[in-house]
């Protein structure tokens, strides 16, 4: 259990950091977007936009998988676009995980920051605004400073989905050693083989250890969001 990592375990672990900071610098910004949307937006149609958001929470993951495959594949009306406009091809390759690994940890980055979004005083912003501050600013130097424990929480979080994804993953990206193999489907590889049981042991605790920081730091940034808004 203790032994060092194989060059198989730690082409997994790379893999996966490496899908897992790939969708977090798509989560971060769309997830801000759409929180800021659904705090402070109001327009005929939002429950549209909040539905699709949490979707994939309720979802078999293996059907948002074949739901990325029959529109990101090389068959699919968007995959074929970008096959044939940019030679670029999502399926089946790191950046198909990377893209599976964001819709399923969207819902997740989406909801702490639209709760620190809630929570920002209005009265802070409409002074800014009184002051001659540009809507711009005031997000920038106003809002998102008062929510920035919501949006470490958010990222901490996103970056643990991500980094756990399997069922859209291998259902899109397929299980394609040193390409679309993360560790979730490295440790469900080695335990279809003879004595992989160690090595899917040593990789879970990896995963563990991932998602105990993960939760512990959300949680820390999510107490320190409630400590400031206390009178």
């Amino acid at each position: 259990m203790f032994e060092p990592l194989s060059a198989f375990e730690l082409e997994a672990l790379w893999l996966s950091l490496k899908v897992a900071t790939a969708s977090l610098a798509v989560c971060l910004p769309v997830g801000l977007a759409l929180a800021l949307v659904l705090a402070r937006g109001r327009f005929p149609g939002r429950w549209i936009i909040e539905a699709a958001v949490n979707i994939p929470l309720v979802l078999p993951p293996v059907v948002t998988g074949l739901i990325l495959l029959s529109l990101f594949g090389v068959r699919g009306p968007i995959g074929r676009a970008l096959h044939d406009a940019f030679g670029v091809s999502l399926a089946f390759h790191w950046t198909g995980a990377a893209l599976a690994a964001t819709i399923m940890a969207l819902p997740l980055v989406v909801r702490p920051l639209r709760l620190a979004i809630e929570g920002v005083d209005r009265g802070l912003e409409d002074a800014a605004a009184v002051l001659g501050a540009p809507p711009l600013a005031v997000f920038a130097r106003v809002t998102l400073p008062l929510a920035a424990p919501g949006l470490v929480a958010a990222g901490l979080l996103g970056f643990a989905r991500a980094f756990g994804e399997f069922g859209a993953t291998v259902t899109f990206a397929g299980a394609i050693p040193g390409e679309t193999q993360t560790l979730p489907l490295a440790i469900y590889s080695v335990l279809q083989t003879a004595g992989g049981d160690q090595a899917a042991l040593r990789l879970s605790v990896v995963a563990v250890l991932v998602s105990v920081v993960a939760v512990v730091g959300s949680e820390m940034c999510n107490r320190r969001l409630l400590q400031s808004r206390r009178p």
